[in-house]
């Protein structure tokens, strides 16, 4: 947990209900450093090798009604940028024309990302503010964000400063592998059954060739 997380994320309500269950005591500590502590936390080496490393996150913006929106975001491992040590950015792809988190973080640039690894176990939540740069304010800025291998049409970067973070703990998340991870493991047991399979027809081949 970094340094502001707590005095972001555990608001009056949170802490009653800490204070019930009883694990106030512990927290307020960490609170108390954050209150105490000017700026924002930079990130680690952890987390920009682990955000370099992910191919979809979450991210939580909030509307005019007051509604929290929640928005699945993907692409090529390494399309989440990390620009320096407050600051991640990514490529805004083309997608059905909504715009609502574009439209959410234009009234109120707080968001909440979760990145989870499911293969590991892992999951980084992180609290920032967004900057929102179209490709004809900054073509440039956009276009570093693009793997050109990825077929997508960029309308825009996403710029987040990032203001505090923490590392969730693993329980309850559910292992789960994508094609390309469970290939090198699958790769040689195809070449295996293919050669079984290869020897299997030479075998009955030479049964029904006569003696």
């Amino acid at each position: 947990m970094s340094k502001h997380y707590a005095s972001t994320a555990f608001t009056d309500g949170v802490r009653a209900v800490q204070e019930y269950h009883g694990s106030r005591a512990f927290y307020e500590r960490k609170r108390a450093i954050g209150r105490a502590t000017p700026g924002t936390d930079p990130l680690t080496e952890a987390e920009k090798d682990y955000l370099g490393e992910r191919v979809d996150f979450y991210v939580a913006s909030v509307g005019e009604t007051g509604w929290p929106y929640v928005q699945y975001r993907g692409g090529p491992a390494g399309f989440v940028r990390v620009l320096d040590d407050h600051t991640i950015g990514w490529a805004d792809f083309r997608g059905n024309l909504q715009y609502i988190t574009t439209g959410n973080v234009s009234g109120d640039d707080r968001i909440a990302i979760i990145a989870v690894d499911y293969v590991h176990q892992r999951r980084l939540k992180i609290f920032g503010r967004v900057q929102v740069v179209t490709v004809e304010d900054d073509p440039d800025l956009v276009a570093s964000l693009v793997d050109s291998d990825y077929e997508a049409v960029p309308e825009r970067a996403v710029i987040v400063h990032v203001e505090a973070y923490d590392w969730n703990c693993p329980q309850h998340i559910t292992r789960r592998f994508s094609a390309a991870e469970l290939e090198p493991v699958l790769a040689p047991m195809r070449e295996q059954l293919a050669a079984l399979q290869a020897e299997n027809a030479r075998l009955r081949e030479e049964l029904r060739s006569p003696t």
